[in-house]
C-alpha cells in the first residue's frame, strides 16, 4: 500500500434521491480516499436470470475515477436475488432448524451447485465490467462469510466421505474414537450414518463443526480463483472476516477458521465494531486487529468499523479520531466506515455512517474530516506499519467448539454461562491493559519458537502432536503460560484416560484428579497480595505439584492442600499453570513473573486507559502511539529515542513525560 485507505461503503442504489455528485463533494472535504461498492446488491445487479444491470456501479466507478477516489469492489454473492429462490428454493440452507424462509441474508447454501453456478456467473460479469477500471485498487470476496448452518443432504453426504477418509474407512476406530457405543448411537455401516443434526455425541457434532468450517475455506478460495482470473497483479483480493458477535465484536469467531480461510487472500481483512461512549476501552479494536494482522503476519485491512453507529454508539467528541489511529497502531492499512449514509428502509436503518438521514454535516462527518486532512498530511509515515512481538496467545476453533458442547461451568440443569472466548479475552484484556502487544497463533502455526512467551488459554481439545510441540518449545527455553481446561482432550474430544494435563504435565510439573465449581474459595501464596481480588473463580482444578513450585493455593477449609496456580522449570524453559480463574490483577502478576523468565523488559509501569503501541514504519523508523481511554488528560513517560510528535510537529525528548488530552491521541515517529 502506498497509503492509509480512508472511506466507506457506498451504495447510490440505496439513496432515496440523487445525490452521486454531492457526495463526492463532501467525500473530498473529508479526505475520503477510497469506497467499497457493489457488495450487497446482486439483486439490482442482475434483476432477473440472466439479466444484467451494472449501472449504479458504472456510474459510481465514473464518479470516483474522476474524483481521485479509489474504489474496492465486493461480490455480490452473501444476499441471494428473489428470482433464484424461486426458480430454485433448495439453495436455502438447511440447517439444524430446517429450511430458511428467504428474507435475511446469508441464508444459502454455499456448497449448492444450482448456487454456484448463479454465483459464479454473477461474479464473472462484474469483473469484466469492473478489472479493468483504474479507480478499482481490489477486492473484496464475499461478506462476512460463515457456514450459516448448512446442513442438507448433500452436506452431510460430503460429511461422511470426509470421516471416511479421515479414518480411512475403518468404522470400529470411528465408533472408539468418537465413544459411539453410547446410547446406542454405534454406527455399523456407512450407508445407516444418521443425520448428524440430531446427534448427542459432542465428538461427533464437534467434528461436523469442523468439517462445516471447511466449507467456508473452500467457498472463500472458490471465489478467489475466479477474481484472480480476471482483476490485475496490482490489484488485491481480500475479505472482511467477522468475530464472535456479543453486541459487537468479542472473540474468535465459532463458524470460520480464520487461519485456514484466509490463505487465499493476498490480504487479510476484518469487520471491527465495539462499544463507544463511556464503554470505549479499544480492547476490541486491539483485540480484531492483532487477530487478522496475525493471519498472514502482515499488514490488513479495516473493511468496516462504526461511524456512529446504533444510537448508543455515537462517539464523544475525539473517540472516531482515537478509534481510528488505534486501528493503524496495530498494523491496518484502512480505516473504512460502515457506512457512508444512514438508510431510509430495511433492516439496518438506525445503524448510521458519518452522515445522518438528513445528509447534512455533523459532529461525527466534521471529526472524519480532521483526520482525512491529518492522514493526508502525515502521507505514507503510518502505511505499512510493522510489528515484531515477543508473545503470541493460542487460539483454537476445536476448543471452542468443544467448550460449546462441555461448557466450563456447566451443570446438568444448563449449558454454563463463561465459554471459551471469556478465557480468551480474560488473558488478552489482561495484556492488553499491560500494554504489552501479542500475536495470535494458531494449533496449525509453525516456528513457535520465534515467541519468548506463549499464552495458551483453555486449550481442551488438541492433538498429542500439539501438545508434545509444546512441550518442545518449553524444552527449548520458552515460558509457557497455560489455564485450566488445557490439554484435556485429543483433537476428536475424546477426553484422555491419563492423569491430566496428560502430556503437558512433564513440563508443567504438575497433576490433577479433580476439578470443581469454587464456592466461597480465596488464593493464597507468594504472588497475592491483600489488596488483590483473591477469589478463585469459576472452575477450579485441584492441582498437585510434582515438580512445579505453588504460586498460590486454594483458601479454604476443605481445599486448602492443593496448589492453584503453578510454575516449573523445565529444562530450558518455564511454564507456568493457571488452575482457576482469577482476578485481572492477579493474572498481571502472573504475566509480570513470566515476562521476567522470558528475559522481557517489563519496566512499562503505564498502563490503561493510556494505552501504547509502536512499530517500525517503512521508512526504518519507530513510531510510538499513545491513546488515552478515558474522559481525563493522562500523562505518560516516552520510552522511544528523541523524535517529534507527527500530528503536531513537536520535539519529544526520550524519558520525557507527554501529555494525551482526553479521548486523545500522541503519534510519535523516533
Amino acid at each position: 500500500m502506498k497509503k492509509i485507505l480512508f472511506g466507506a461503503a457506498y451504495y447510490d442504489e440505496y439513496m432515496p434521491c440523487e445525490r452521486l455528485k454531492e457526495d463526492v463533494r463532501m467525500m473530498l472535504k473529508a479526505g475520503v480516499n477510497t469506497v467499497r461498492i457493489a457488495e450487497s446488491t446482486w439483486s439490482t445487479c442482475e434483476p432477473q436470470e440472466g439479466v444484467f444491470d451494472f449501472s449504479h456501479i458504472e456510474k459510481v466507478m465514473d464518479a470516483m475515477e474522476e474524483a481521485g477516489i479509489s474504489v474496492i469492489i465486493g461480490t455480490p454473492t452473501y444476499a441471494i436475488p428473489t428470482w433464484m429462490v424461486k426458480s430454485h428454493p433448495d439453495v436455502l440452507a438447511e440447517t439444524v432448524n430446517g429450511r430458511g424462509i428467504y428474507g435475511s441474508r446469508q441464508i444459502m447454501d454455499i456448497t449448492h451447485p444450482v448456487f454456484r453456478f448463479y454465483a459464479e456467473r454473477v461474479i464473472r460479469e462484474l469483473l469484466k465490467c469492473t478489472a479493468k477500471r483504474t479507480c478499482v485498487i481490489g477486492y473484496q470476496v464475499d461478506n462476512e462469510t460463515k457456514h450459516y448452518g448448512t446442513a442438507g443432504r448433500n452436506v452431510q453426504q460430503k460429511f461422511v466421505k470426509y470421516l471416511r477418509e479421515k479414518f480411512q474407512d475403518n468404522l470400529d476406530e470411528l465408533n472408539a474414537e468418537f465413544g459411539l457405543d453410547y446410547w446406542s448411537n454405534r454406527i455399523n455401516a456407512w450407508e445407516d450414518f444418521p443425520d448428524v443434526r440430531g446427534t448427542i455425541n459432542g465428538s461427533l457434532g464437534a467434528e461436523f463443526e469442523k468439517f462445516q468450517r471447511t466449507l467456508v475455506d473452500d467457498f472463500l478460495s472458490w471465489q478467489v480463483g475466479i477474481v484472480k482470473e480476471y482483476c490485475r497483479e496490482d490489484q488485491f483480493v481480500t475479505h472482511n472476516f467477522d468475530f464472535e458477535w456479543r453486541g459487537y465484536s468479542f472473540g474468535v469467531q465459532p463458524d470460520v477458521n480464520h487461519y485456514n480461510a484466509s490463505r487465499s487472500l493476498t490480504v487479510a481483512g476484518a469487520d471491527i465494531y465495539h462499544p463507544t461512549q463511556d464503554e470505549l476501552t479499544g480492547a476490541e479494536i486491539a483485540f480484531g486487529g492483532d487477530m487478522t494482522r496475525s493471519l498472514k503476519q502482515d499488514n490488513y485491512l479495516v473493511l468496516e468499523t462504526e461511524a456512529q453507529g446504533f444510537p448508543g454508539w455515537v462517539p464523544y467528541k475525539g473517540q472516531l479520531r482515537l478509534q481510528a489511529y488505534s486501528h493503524i497502531a496495530s498494523g491496518a492499512n484502512s480505516v473504512m466506515y460502515w457506512h457512508w449514509h444512514s438508510l431510509h428502509n430495511a433492516r439496518e436503518t438506525y445503524w448510521k455512517g458519518l452522515l445522518s438521514h438528513d445528509f447534512q454535516e455533523n459532529d461525527t462527518y466534521l471529526e472524519a474530516c480532521m483526520i482525512g486532512k491529518e492522514l493526508q498530511k502525515i502521507g505514507s509515515r503510518l502505511v505499512n506499519l510493522k510489528k515484531k512481538n515477543d508473545i503470541a496467545v493460542m487460539v483454537s476453533n476445536e476448543s471452542l467448539t468443544a467448550l460449546k458442547w462441555f461448557g466450563i461451568d456447566a451443570a446438568e440443569s444448563d449449558k454454563g454461562k463463561v465459554a471459551y472466548n471469556d478465557i480468551v479475552r480474560w488473558v488478552y484484556d489482561t495484556l492488553y491493559k499491560m500494554n504489552i502487544e501479542c500475536d495470535f497463533i494458531w494449533p496449525e502455526s509453525e516456528n513457535l519458537g520465534r515467541y519468548k512467551i506463549i499464552v495458551v488459554p483453555a486449550l481442551y481439545a488438541a492433538s498429542d502432536g500439539l501438545l508434545e510441540k509444546l512441550n518442545r518449545y518449553v524444552e527449548n527455553g520458552g515460558v509457557l503460560v497455560a489455564t485450566f481446561k488445557t490439554g484435556f482432550a485429543n483433537e476428536n474430544v475424546k477426553v484422555s484416560h491419563e492423569v491430566q494435563p496428560r502430556i503437558l504435565k512433564n513440563c508443567l510439573g504438575v497433576r490433577y484428579h479433580q476439578f470443581t465449581f469454587p464456592k466461597k474459595v480465596g488464593l493464597q501464596g507468594e504472588i497475592t497480595e491483600e489488596s488483590d481480588d483473591r477469589e478463585a473463580k469459576v472452575f477450579m482444578e485441584l492441582l498437585k505439584p510434582d515438580s512445579a513450585d505453588i504460586l498460590a493455593r486454594y483458601e479454604h477449609y476443605n481445599w486448602d492442600g492443593y496448589a492453584a496456580i503453578t510454575r516449573n522449570h523445565y529444562k530450558k524453559g518455564y511454564a507456568y499453570y493457571i488452575g482457576c480463574m482469577t482476578g485481572q490483577e492477579l493474572l498481571r502478576r502472573i504475566f509480570i513473573r513470566a515476562l521476567d523468565d522470558a528475559g522481557i523488559n517489563n519496566s512499562v509501569k503505564d498502563g490503561f486507559p493510556v494505552i501504547i503501541r509502536k512499530g517500525i514504519n517503512q521508512f526504518g523508523k519507530s513510531v510510538w502511539f499513545y491513546l488515552n481511554y478515558s474522559e481525563k488528560k493522562q500523562t505518560a513517560l516516552y520510552r522511544g529515542s528523541d523524535g517529534r510528535d507527527i500530528l503536531t510537529g513537536e520535539s519529544v525528548r526520550q524519558a520525557n513525560s507527554i501529555s494525551v488530552p482526553a479521548w486523545g491521541v500522541k503519534i510519535i515517529e523516533g
